[in-house]
């Protein structure tokens, strides 16, 4: 009997884990409804120079251990081409 309600609770996990999701964008919402994200902004920069040191520090650090930027952020969108709306006829 307890698997089978183990079964019943089981969550997909992951990408797919809608209800997790769901929860995130509630929250996400209301935070930017009742919150001033500026002043959120304002209160996380650093406050001496030491610390803004520290925190591109930090920074350089994780990049350090990453693999490096998405290529497809540098690469330069082709210009878009619209297709012509105009029928092909010949000049004959």
């Amino acid at each position: 009997m307890a698997k089978a309600k183990k079964a019943k609770k089981s969550k997909v996990q992951g990408e797919g884990d809608y209800e997790a999701t769901r929860r995130y964008r509630q929250r996400t919402a209301t935070y930017l409804a009742k919150r001033s994200v500026r002043k959120d902004a304002a209160r996380a920069a650093p406050r001496t120079r030491r610390e803004a040191e520290d925190m591109a520090a930090a920074e350089a650090a994780g990049k350090k251990r990453a693999k490096g930027e998405d290529p497809a952020l540098r690469r330069r969108a082709a210009p878009r081409v619209e297709p012509s709306t105009r029928a092909k006829t010949s000049r004959r």
